[in-house]
């Protein structure tokens, strides 16, 4: 089609096709190694968008105190997902792998069963915290929503922490994939 480009400018660039290919990423001229400080960044990362959960659930538990707005029992999604948390990053990459100098308790079998164990428990609790938002406050319709956005966030918070964690770096994608998906389902849900 005939484009009105050439009448601005006299050189003609192109329209939308590879122009991100002149951009260069990562080629920083500075003398930061990200690979030394990657697991200290992840780790702070990690931490501030687990504190952002609990921050929202206090914030909604303290607005909404009353049980007729906000049982109390759905604060057990964030305790499963803080334990399964603590589980998660309890287990070291060399456990896991089998590179550990000391067996510890199981060897690397118990660290995988006791990693797997800390999954369900953290996959539970997300799953439980989206039967909370839509079978609590979305389906019957109640005038108060952010309880329910709360407890959900706080676990999808909770499940972006394992985007950051190293030693499953088979489980990044799958949980950025899980949780941005599930984050647009909400949005389109209560659009």
């Amino acid at each position: 089609g005939f484009h009105f480009y050439p009448l601005l400018n006299p050189t003609p660039f192109p329209v939308m096709s590879g122009f991100l290919d002149g951009i260069r990423c990562g080629d920083c001229e500075c003398s930061v190694d990200w690979g030394e400080r990657r697991n200290a960044i992840a780790s702070i990362a990690a931490g501030v968008l687990f504190f952002t959960g609990w921050w929202i659930i206090i914030d909604a538990a303290v607005k909404y105190p009353g049980q007729g707005e906000f049982l109390h029992a759905y604060h057990t999604c964030g305790v499963i997902a803080t334990v399964a948390f603590l589980m998660i990053n309890a287990v070291s990459n060399g456990q896991v792998r089998g590179d550990s100098y000391s067996e510890g308790c199981m060897g690397q079998t118990g660290a995988r069963v006791w990693l797997f164990i800390g999954f369900m428990l953290a996959f539970g609790s997300l799953i439980a915290s989206m039967w909370i938002l839509f079978a609590g406050f979305v389906v019957p319709q109640k005038p108060v929503v952010y309880p329910g956005i709360a407890v959900f966030f706080q676990n999808g918070f909770g499940l972006q922490v394992w985007t950051y964690r190293g030693s499953v770096a088979v489980m990044d994608s799958a949980c950025l994939y899980v949780h941005c998906s599930s984050l647009c389902f909400l949005y389109s849900m209560l659009l």
